[in-house]
C-alpha cells in the first residue's frame, strides 16, 4: 500500500512540475479578432516570436477592442492574460485606471510616430487616420468634410460603428468632437438620415460597404492599400477632410498577472523588432511604429494636413458623456 502511495505521490509531483513549466513557458495574448484571422498578422506573428522563444504564444480572440478591455475588468487578477494587446491612445486612462497593468521597463527611444510618446505601460504596435472609405466608380464627387458628408442636399448613405464597442466607432465621435465641440449634436442629428447602420465592429461595416449597402464606410486612409496591393482593384479610396482627420494609434500591455512571466517582456521587446512591425502593413493594414521600409503603396497613401487627437483623461471623464449626446442626437 505504501509502494502505491509513494508511485502515486511521484506521478503527481512530475504532473505538477511539467504543468508549472507549461505555464512558465506558455504566453497568453488577449486581442481583437480580426487580429488572429488568416489573413491578419496573428499567424505570422505568433510564427516568428515562437522561433525565438521556444516557447507557446497563444492569442485568444475579443470580439472587439473595447470588449478586450471589458473582460480584463470582469476577470481582474483572475485573468489568464499576460498581455493585451488592441486597446488605442483613447482608452490609455480608462486602462490605466483598473490597475491591472504593468509597467514595460522597456526601451522605446527608436519609436517613430506622429506623436512623442513615452508611456511606461502602453507599448505602440501600429497607428493609421480614420477615414470614410468610398467607391470612385460610384461616388464621382465625394465629401471634403463634414460639413459637406452632412448637408441635407447631399444624398449621401453612411455605415459606421458603435462607439462603445468599437474603437473606430469611438474614434468617429471623437473626431467630430474634436471639430465641432459644443456643436457636435448638430453635426450628428445633420448625419443621422444618412446613417444606414451602426454595427457592433469594424468587420461587419467594411464587409457591408463591400456588398454596396451605403455610399461610404467609416475606415482608415490606408484601408485602400489592401484592395491596391491584394485585389489590384484601385476604386476603392478614402476621402481626405479638409477640417483633419483623427489619429489612431494602437498599443500593447503587460497585465499585473503577465508581469510574473518572462516572457511577457520579451514579447513587448519584439513588438518594437522589425520582424513584427514589418508584418502591420500588409496584414493589419496600418502604418508600423518603427522607421523600416514600408510598401510603396503605403508611401502614395494620401496624409491628412491636420492630425487630430484628444488626451485620454478628457476622454476618460466625458465619454459616457459624449456617447448619450450621440445617442440623443442619432434619435432626433
Amino acid at each position: 500500500m505504501k509502494k502505491i502511495y509513494f508511485i502515486l505521490t511521484v506521478i503527481i509531483t512530475i504532473f505538477s512540475i511539467n504543468k508549472l513549466h507549461a505555464n512558465e513557458n506558455t504566453l497568453v495574448v488577449h486581442t481583437y479578432e480580426s487580429f488572429i484571422s488568416d489573413w491578419g498578422p496573428g499567424p505570422q506573428i505568433e510564427e516568428e516570436f515562437e522561433k525565438i522563444c521556444s516557447c507557446d504564444l497563444q492569442f485568444i480572440g475579443i470580439d472587439s477592442s473595447i470588449g478586450i478591455l471589458g473582460r480584463l475588468k470582469i476577470e481582474a487578477d483572475e485573468t489568464n492574460a499576460d498581455i493585451i494587446l488592441g486597446l488605442d491612445t483613447n482608452l490609455l486612462a480608462t486602462a490605466k485606471n483598473t490597475k491591472l497593468l504593468a509597467k514595460h521597463k522597456i526601451d522605446t527611444s527608436k519609436i517613430d510616430l506622429p506623436i512623442k510618446w513615452n508611456d511606461e505601460i502602453f507599448v505602440p504596435f501600429d497607428w493609421g487616420h480614420f477615414a470614410f472609405i468610398y467607391n470612385s466608380e460610384k461616388l464621382k464627387s465625394p465629401p471634403t468634410s463634414f460639413e459637406e458628408l452632412s448637408d441635407d442636399k447631399k444624398s449621401l448613405s453612411l455605415i459606421i460603428q458603435d462607439p462603445r464597442t468599437s474603437t473606430p466607432g469611438l474614434g468617429l465621435l471623437l473626431w467630430v468632437k474634436s471639430i465641432f465641440k459644443e456643436n457636435s449634436d448638430k453635426i450628428w442629428t445633420r448625419l443621422s438620415p444618412k446613417i444606414v447602420t451602426v454595427t457592433k465592429g469594424w468587420s461587419e461595416a467594411y464587409g457591408l460597404f463591400l456588398e454596396g449597402e451605403a455610399d461610404l464606410v467609416l475606415s482608415y486612409t490606408t484601408s485602400p492599400a489592401y484592395h491596391i496591393m491584394a485585389e489590384d482593384e484601385k476604386k476603392y479610396k478614402a476621402a481626405i477632410f479638409n477640417e483633419g482627420h483623427y489619429l489612431q494609434v494602437e498599443v500593447a500591455a503587460i497585465t499585473t498577472k503577465g508581469e510574473k512571466n518572462k516572457l511577457s517582456r520579451d514579447f513587448m521587446k519584439f513588438i518594437l523588432s522589425e520582424n513584427f512591425q514589418s508584418v502591420i502593413p500588409t496584414t493589419n493594414w496600418m502604418f508600423p511604429v518603427i522607421d523600416i521600409k514600408v510598401p510603396e503603396t503605403f508611401e502614395k497613401i494620401p496624409k491628412p494636413k491636420k492630425v487630430l487627437l484628444m488626451d485620454s483623461s478628457v476622454i476618460e471623464k466625458n465619454r459616457k458623456k459624449w456617447i448619450s449626446e450621440w445617442r440623443r442626437a442619432s434619435m432626433k
